[in-house]
């Protein structure tokens, strides 16, 4: 007797996939698990996909497909809206995928997925111009840019919206970001020169010094946490060895273990002191101001100051948090949700009409948004950076 596979099972498979990588991480999802999602063994679904990489690889690639055949027929910046919102929507896990585990893949299919990008902001900037034909085309990228990552903070919410609702609001943030005026400020000189591959995911890697002094333990202990975020984003928790985190201070490998038990110990050491700074920073800024809108708008300041400061720890609570053991990932998913419950809190004092879903759409996509333009380059490299994103983000938490 000829078994005959049900129709439309790879497309099954990797909407599954894609959902598990989304909710749990990459490393967290095994075969065993995407198999029973679907309903089949692991050795079936062998038969379909040969392993995590090639189902990383292909869940991305069918959100990435969708978004530009969408942008290819887009021919008015409404349009694009439409295809961003709609695909925000329709592949939800694609903003995690891309930003948090699409830098497990193979460096050539790494490489390959940025030229994909490349192309659909260049495709957007294009359709961009023509109807404001004044924007210089550094300004035109990094609004296209900044459209896609704000819909993709949609990916990070713990619950879907109802899709229509989503679409509407996200297609008016994107409109409202793709009329934000940059006054033409050009980017510095810096900013010109080509990104290169591993450039193009974060900061270049800071240069490894060959001797540092003799410090006091506590100082030493303050250098490995700094050293450990920055590494830990550029390279990948798995990536980085313990003689690598003790060169970028100036020890040995094994004097790490003077002061953190284990590297998963560092990670969730060097996390802890970044959030604690960010709340610091954030939170007091908020608290000092007079009156809702004075301390959105100085947290919003106190955001954007702290993410050009803090971009590898950005892209390490980002990537990294899964790596955690499970108590130190508990107490990282309780901080993101009382930072997120504070600022949709304080929008919808300063815009009572707006309700808590469309506060959270909102809130996400400020976040998505700094958080990926101070880590994109060439766009990072701005000196104007600060203002853009000032700018950016009133924009999609509907303040101008």
């Amino acid at each position: 007797m000829v078994v005959r596979r049900p129709p439309g099972r790879r497309a099954q498979i990797l909407a599954v996939a894609a959902d598990r990588f989304h909710r749990s991480g990459y490393h967290q999802v095994s075969m065993t698990e995407v198999a029973a999602g679907v309903g089949i063994t692991a050795p079936a679904l062998y038969r379909h996909f040969r392993g995590k990489p090639e189902l990383l690889d292909r869940a991305v690639r069918l959100g990435l497909d969708a978004l530009a055949d969408g942008l290819r027929a887009a021919a008015t910046t409404a349009d694009l809206g439409a295809v961003l919102a709609a695909v925000a929507v329709g592949h939800r896990p694609l903003g995690t995928l891309v930003q948090r585990d699409a830098r497990l893949l193979p460096p050539a299919r790494r490489a390959a997925l940025r030229r994909e990008l490349r192309a659909d902001a260049a495709l957007m900037a294009a359709v961009l111009r023509a109807e404001r034909p004044e924007l210089a085309e550094a300004d035109a990228e990094l609004l296209c840019w900044s459209a896609l990552s704000a819909c993709s903070g949609l990916s990070y919410q713990s619950s879907a919206p109802q899709p229509r609702r989503a679409e509407a609001l996200l297609r008016g943030m994107v409109a409202a970001v793709l009329a934000v005026s940059l006054d033409g400020t050009a980017a510095g000189p810096e900013a010109a020169a080509p990104a290169t591959p591993e450039a193009a995911s974060g900061p270049a890697p800071a240069p490894v010094p060959a001797f540092v002094p003799e410090a006091r333990p506590r100082a030493r202990r303050e250098e490995l946490l700094a050293a450990a975020v920055r590494l830990f984003h550029q390279r990948g928790f798995d990536n980085v060895s313990t003689d690598q985190l003790g060169a970028a201070v100036g020890i040995s490998g094994p004097s790490v273990y003077r002061h953190f038990d284990s590297k998963a110990q560092l990670l969730a050491a060097s996390l802890v002191r970044s959030r604690e700074r960010l709340w610091h920073e954030v939170d007091g800024a908020i608290a000092a101001a007079a009156g809702p809108e004075a301390a959105l708008a100085a947290g919003l300041g106190a955001y954007v100051d702290f993410a050009l400061r803090n971009g590898d720890y950005l892209g390490a609570m980002l990537s990294e948090t899964e790596r955690l053991a499970p108590p130190d990932r508990r107490a990282a998913v309780d901080f993101r949700r009382d930072f997120l419950r504070t600022w949709v809190e304080l929008l919808r004092q300063v815009r009572p009409t707006v309700d808590a879903v469309d506060a959270r759409i909102r809130v996400h996509a400020l976040f998505a948004l700094v958080n990926d333009g101070v880590r994109n380059r060439p766009h990072s490299t701005r000196a104007d950076l600060g203002d853009c994103l000032l700018r950016l983000g009133r924009a999609v938490l509907g303040l101008s």
